[in-house]
């Protein structure tokens, strides 16, 4: 008997570039309709996010299947339901599929109605990842968001009326000027959403956006990160409590409600990045397009790669890239995975930042609510 191949699990992640409006935190590779030009159109975009589609399939279909796909950006849904589910058929048509493959779109509240859903739905996308960031007025407004309080969890509830299995939230807490009561009170809109996912993130202040030009100016204090281990822990005491379970240092879910689509990026699975900026992996390879939509949009127009810049990681880089990734994950590390010396175990014991559990019959490392709070300290260490 001739033995077939499994396919290698394949994600997707394709970016779309737009936004209504730039958040004042924001440093990903997107463009207001003003930051365009007349050379990019939106209502035609997709047809090239389409050709580097099939330029991928020509790479991959025949010994990989398609396991989540992952439309973010920007704002996804900008693009309406009629282009994202033709890029969902473009997926099928050009790809060996999973028959239970995730399907997920992010999406800001006031870029989305019910019609949409439904419609996004009937398309094959099975998860909706909405920005929510805060129910507080002015957090929203230091945030530069757009949306009303309340509008995020009525979008929640209305992409589970329309059908879809599994919707996340995402929260931003340490806004300078947040308060404990601010955050209390976005934690009483996710959960009265009835959300089956929340990622939770600290704000960081990148250099060159706005936020960090109102910083510089001293019109903002920048966030305490004492403030922000409390929100943390804030935030999972409230999740834990609701049946939530963390399985990420960032993320929560509900039982078999995890994005499988980040857990293949924090396992370094192989991706292929579709749109500008959007960055690949693949047997150590990673890879990266053009930025500008102009600039992709004349590649893939003319049949040429997209791709701007390549690197192959090395030994020693795969090795600290799955150490910084798998140890932020419930699950952590394999003992044996890591060189680190014994006494380094024991000293990261006794601060009381990692635990050593058998899970599957392996020893493994992993993290406590308090190493969570110090992963990157932790990661370091281990890594020296």
């Amino acid at each position: 008997m001739i033995e077939i191949p499994t396919p290698t699990p394949l994600s997707l992640y394709v970016h779309v570039p737009f936004c209504a409006s730039r958040c004042g935190y924001c440093d990903f590779n997107t463009y207001t309709a003003t930051e365009l030009g007349d050379n990019v159109r939106r209502d035609t975009f997709h047809e090239h996010l389409i050709a580097e589609i099939r330029q991928a399939a020509q790479h991959l279909a025949a010994d990989h299947r398609v396991d989540t796909v992952f439309f973010g950006g920007g704002t996804p849904t900008l693009l309406g339901a009629p282009a994202l589910n033709q890029l969902r058929a473009a997926i099928e048509d050009n790809f060996d599929v999973s028959a239970d493959v995730e399907v997920t779109t992010e999406a800001n509240p006031d870029s989305i109605n019910q019609e949409m859903l439904e419609a996004l739905k009937q398309g094959g996308f099975t998860r909706i990842s909405l920005g929510m960031q805060s129910s507080a007025p002015n957090v929203l407004a230091t945030l530069e968001r757009t949306h009303t309080p309340g509008a995020s969890s009525a979008a929640a509830k209305a992409a589970r009326a329309a059908g879809f299995e599994h919707v996340n939230l995402d929260l931003i807490y340490g806004t300078p000027g947040e308060t404990d009561e601010d955050l209390a009170s976005s934690l009483d809109e996710v959960l009265d959403a009835g959300v089956d996912h929340v990622s939770a993130y600290s704000l960081i202040v990148e250099p060159g956006t706005a936020l960090a030009r109102r910083v510089q100016r001293g019109e903002l204090p920048m966030p305490d990160d004492d403030v922000a281990a409390d929100r943390y822990e804030l935030i999972d005491d409230r999740l834990s409590a609701a049946d939530f379970d963390w399985y990420e240092v960032s993320n929560w879910a509900k039982p078999h409600a995890e994005c499988r689509h980040n857990i293949a990026y924090w396992r370094n699975s192989a991706w292929w990045g579709i749109g500008p900026g959007a960055h690949s992996h693949l047997h150590g390879r990673r890879w990266w397009n053009v930025k500008h939509p102009h600039s992709y949009a004349q590649r893939v127009s003319a049949d040429l790669s997209p791709m701007q810049d390549e690197e192959i990681l090395t030994l020693e880089q795969r090795t600290l890239e799955n150490l910084m990734l798998g140890m932020r994950m419930k699950d952590g590390i394999a003992r044996t995975d890591l060189a680190c010396s014994e006494q380094t175990i024991v000293e990261l014991r006794d601060q009381q930042l990692i635990e050593q559990e058998s899970i599957n019959n392996e020893q493994r490392l992993v993290l406590t609510r308090k190493g969570r709070l110090l992963a990157d300290y932790v990661i370091r260490t281990l890594a020296a």
